[in-house]
């Protein structure tokens, strides 16, 4: 679990292929994509700058569902999401929330730790995948 509650990766792309990998993956997992978010399009929009930030909102009512149904303010963190950024090196990560960290924050009990555990398998496998050198 990170202490902060939040895991960061490097990535082996640049922020658009690793976009695109991610999002792939996570179609191939059987989760489906809710939201994209182009943080550094919306700076730009009002004359701001940003570097390369993007941002996928993703999960399965399967996963998630059963978490909600102990403690549905975990519905605040859910669905999942992912977020791939460069920074001013021009390296590019990708960070996510840790879900055994989400269970902690919700107080939830041992009774949801299989879910937790498939929600936190699945998201290192679909992040590994996007970042990982071809």
């Amino acid at each position: 679990m990170a202490a902060d509650g939040l895991i960061t990766i490097p990535s082996h792309h640049g922020p658009q292929e690793t976009m695109k990998r991610l999002e792939a993956e996570v179609k191939a997992k059987g989760m489906t994509v809710f939201a994209r978010v182009d943080h550094a399009a919306g700076a730009a929009a009002v004359g701001l700058s940003l570097r390369p930030t993007l941002l996928l909102v993703f999960g399965n009512a399967k996963g998630g569902t059963p978490l909600m149904q102990v403690v549905q303010s975990v519905g605040i963190d859910l669905p999942l999401k992912a977020l791939v950024w460069q920074d001013a090196s021009g390296n590019t990560w990708l960070s996510h929330n840790d879900p055994g960290w989400l269970a902690k924050r919700h107080g939830l009990g041992h009774e949801t730790d299989a879910a937790v555990g498939a929600m936190t398998g699945a998201l290192k496998a679909v992040t590994t995948a996007a970042t990982a050198a071809a």
